[in-house]
């Protein structure tokens, strides 16, 4: 093995399992189909405006790959395709893309032919479609040659009600390498592509929010408040520090009109406070060198639920052997951090 740069550091991606690590086996994403995802927007198209949306069906295709397509289809710059988020590669997937083709007349769409693309919709719309503008996604996922029914059938009625909220680990590049090059750039390594930049500070920001969700499982506070816990209204997002631990306040979390989160770390103070503050910095201390280069980026303090709650579960067994489970989870969430609880994936 070769040794690791002066700047480079191994950031293992062991986060804790919430129902312990899986001992069942199995199968995912053997076929792109097993693997379905479909995007909700949280408003409506408007039918009109110089944006051109589209809902595209894609099965085993590149979503930024399939953007240039379009944009080269239509005779427009890429810069001028849009989409409201990255999907999979191999997966069925249904999702919006965006065309600024202002005063022109809308392509003819049914022309465009690329392997496993089909254009489905065509509207258009006021704005451009911009990353994060859903409320969520459907999944359907279909889990093969599941070594042990009895055992996987335990742990689904467990995870209905929450599983660790992590960032996948695809987010993180093999051996945690988005996270090594957010250092790099931190230590001065000049990076000029705009996408590269943002992945890796998203990297080393939700490498940092994972290791805290790992750490209060440790320690059994995954849903236990700590004096100045940074709770988010699960209505509308909005946070704020627990004054109190009074029965009133145990009561909000237990029926979800409150969650507890953890940080995406950013400039300036922890929004959290006391006990709790002192244990998000406790938990994060070997990591200042992230935590500095995200402030310098000027990345503000933001939070994230630290439970992920999987909506509209149900499941079905097709076979001894084979399981499809369907769910929504919002915008932002993974659907592997519900898979990584269920199974130990065989790929």
């Amino acid at each position: 093995m070769s040794e690791l740069q002066p700047d480079k550091k191994v950031y293992p991606l062991d986060f804790n399992y919430l129902y312990g690590k899986p001992t069942c086996t199995g199968r995912f994403k053997q076929h792109c189909e097993d693997f379905r995802v479909e995007e909700q927007l949280d408003f409506e198209l408007t039918g009109e405006g110089e944006h051109v949306c589209l809902w595209v069906k894609k099965v085993g295709e590149n979503t930024d790959y399939l953007a240039r397509q379009l944009a080269k289809f239509a005779g427009i710059a890429a810069k001028n395709v849009s989409y409201a988020g990255l999907k999979d590669r191999q997966a069925e997937t249904y999702q919006w893309f965006s065309l600024y083709i202002p005063g022109k007349i809308t392509p003819d769409f049914s022309c465009f032919e690329s392997p496993g693309v089909s254009i489905l919709k065509v509207i258009r719309h006021n704005k451009k479609l911009r990353t994060g503008c859903l409320s969520g996604n459907n999944f359907t996922i279909t889990l093969r040659e599941v070594s042990d029914k009895a055992q996987l059938q335990k742990v689904l009625d467990k995870v209905q009600h929450g599983v660790p909220n992590y960032f996948g680990n695809q987010r993180f590049g093999f051996d945690g390498h988005n996270v090594n090059a957010a250092l790099q750039m931190f230590n001065g390594r000049k990076i000029k592509d705009r996408f590269k930049r943002g992945m890796y500070l998203s990297a080393a920001r939700s490498y940092l929010f994972n290791r805290v969700i790992s750490q209060r499982i440790e320690d059994n506070l995954q849903a236990s408040p700590l004096l100045g816990d940074c709770v988010q209204f699960v209505a509308n997002r909005s946070f704020f520090p627990l004054p109190d631990l009074s029965e009133q306040t145990l009561q909000r979390l237990s029926q979800r009109e409150v969650c507890l989160t953890a940080p995406l770390w950013g400039k300036g103070e922890l929004t959290s406070s006391e006990d709790a503050q002192e244990y998000e910095l406790n938990c994060l201390q070997e990591f200042a060198d992230l935590q500095a280069g995200l402030a310098k980026e000027g990345l503000k303090q933001e939070r994230r639920p630290l439970l992920l709650i999987p909506e509209q579960f149900s499941y079905q067994w097709n076979d001894q052997a084979t399981l499809t489970l369907s769910f929504y989870l919002p915008s932002g969430c993974y659907a592997t951090s519900v898979i990584r609880e269920l199974i130990e994936i065989n790929i």
